[in-house]
């Protein structure tokens, strides 16, 4: 079997429209290369959403590998905006354009060849698993948490794993991921009592305390950053009372805040404090509110040891860059992963994902395959 090509992989993974929750044949893509390189496949499907895992050696074995990542993508947005056909794959000046070229089915390419490649050629004493989903750039509820489960009914373990999002902002190498922050989104809809502008003492305005109510969780310095971490944010991303009108007094309002938040907080202190500034306006105010919220993921941190020197020492020996050690940016199915062993995160340069003629430098696609194999190879040398 010759060497798989990461560029041909991408290419083909890319021309599947996998839309999430969307599919279209990327699993089966990967299923049969792997399956052909004496991986033991399983399909760990639910809700609808296509889930792969794959195992090459022994179950339970003392020491194994894994990886993870998602073959799902973003909506392409005006298809008229693009230069390149978003699922053509189309490569042009040594650059491969296409939704999905960056975040992640390059990603998913590089790892999935150089562990074929690897187990061909040099076959370890234990055991490498591809953990991949459809589901992660969607609600990620049956997606790497569906995996998870398979891989706890049915004894499956891995030992360490690496998470192959795009890392890097600009440089490659430059940068890889050892934790993330949490993230959560409240939503809150105040109520008081429609009545005419001319007579706002006959009305109850939530406007008012909306303002008051953002202005106060807007305002509020939540922390300086730790050691790992950044400081933490809360951004209001919307105000809305859906009211046309000039004259009228609304009787409802809403808004929307999502907060990135590092190991000091937890989503239920961060929720408490949001309620007790509820509370707080509803007593000022006199209005009634509805909240939701939704805690995507707490904030974690694999401590700077061996999996994270492993992986930097592969890509410096293949980039000539030391990787800063980050947990900047959004959240990464590694939040789920984290409850399963110690995860670390490195892919390519990010700059594209999810814009308009998102694109990928071929030459980047097969040195991040080099920097997985010999990741692999130190780490079962290590071994």
């Amino acid at each position: 079997m010759p060497a798989v090509d990461p560029v041909s992989l991408t290419a083909d993974l890319v021309r599947c429209a996998s839309v999430t929750p969307a599919d279209e044949g990327a699993m089966d893509i990967l299923q049969k290369l792997l399956s052909d390189a004496g991986f033991d496949c399983s399909r760990a499907d639910r809700g609808g959403i296509a889930n792969l895992f794959a195992r090459w050696g022994a179950q339970g074995h003392a020491r194994t590998f894994g990886f993870n990542g998602h073959t799902d993508v973003v909506p392409v947005g005006d298809e008229a905006a693009w230069s390149m056909p978003p699922f053509g794959a189309e490569i042009r000046d040594g650059i491969m354009y296409g939704r999905g070229t960056t975040d992640m089915k390059s990603g998913v390419a590089a790892f999935a060849a150089a562990a074929v490649d690897f187990v061909r050629d040099t076959p370890p004493e234990g055991a490498v698993i591809l953990a991949i989903t459809g589901d992660e750039e969607g609600d990620a509820t049956d997606g790497t948490t569906a995996l998870l489960s398979y891989m706890e009914q049915t004894g499956e373990k891995m030992d360490v794993c690496l998470v192959g999002e795009p890392t890097c902002p600009d440089v490659m190498g430059s940068m890889m991921k050892i934790g993330r922050r949490g993230s959560m989104t409240a939503w809150i809809r105040l109520t008081g009592k429609q009545g005419h502008s001319a007579y706002p003492h006959r009305a109850l305005n939530p406007l008012p305390a909306m303002m008051r109510l953002m202005d106060r969780l807007a305002s509020r310095d939540l922390d300086q950053g730790t050691d790992h971490f950044d400081p933490s944010t809360l951004a209001v991303v919307t105000v809305d009372t859906g009211n046309p009108a000039t004259n009228v007094i609304p009787a409802e309002c809403s808004g929307t805040v999502n907060i990135r938040f590092n190991d000091l907080h937890s989503g239920e202190t961060l929720s408490n404090w949001i309620r007790d500034e509820i509370a707080l306006t509803e007593t000022e105010f006199g209005v009634k509110t509805d909240l939701r919220i939704k805690i995507s993921g707490e904030s974690f941190l694999t401590p700077p040891g061996p999996l994270s020197d492993l992986v930097a020492a592969a890509v410096e020996a293949e980039t000539g860059v030391k990787p800063e050690l980050s947990t900047t940016g959004g959240t990464s199915d590694a939040r789920f992963v984290k409850d399963h062993c110690p995860v670390v995160e490195f892919g390519l340069v990010g700059q594209s994902m999810h814009q308009v003629d998102e694109h990928v430098q071929v030459a980047h696609i097969h040195e991040l395959k080099a920097i997985y194999a010999r990741i692999l190879a130190s780490y079962f040398a290590a071994g």
